[in-house]
């Protein structure tokens, strides 16, 4: 059995796994002003497609549709034909609060009432 294939039908499958792993991701990279989109993550990294002009490093934001998931600081680790894999120097998990610099009582005031 020959496992050869056209180049045209190899490049059909390659695009079609692609846009696969496109659709199925929800998570998304933000730098600055530019957005992209994640084609498959893991624990200690992600990959993104490559385009001309990526040049993507240093601190990004990740999220999961519009949830803020993490802060984090990347780098390059390889390059896999059209893909780029990237790894985290660092991962810091969002917060919707504001970290307190003080022990909070657990019996303590959710609020003041003034007097009138």
């Amino acid at each position: 059995m020959s496992t050869y294939l056209p180049p045209d039908v190899q490049a059909g499958l390659d695009a079609a796994r692609k846009k696969a792993m496109r659709n199925n991701h929800r998570l998304r990279v933000q730098a600055g002003e530019r957005m992209y989109r994640v084609l498959h993550a893991w624990e200690n990294g992600f990959s993104l497609e490559l385009g001309d002009d990526d040049t993507l490093r240093g601190r990004v934001d990740l999220y999961d549709g519009a949830r803020h998931l993490s802060q984090c600081l990347i780098v390059a680790s390889e390059e896999d034909g059209d893909i780029m894999r990237f790894e985290y120097k660092r991962m810091t998990e969002a917060s919707d609060t504001q970290p307190l610099d003080f022990v909070r009582a657990e019996n303590a005031p959710v609020a003041l009432i003034g007097s009138s």
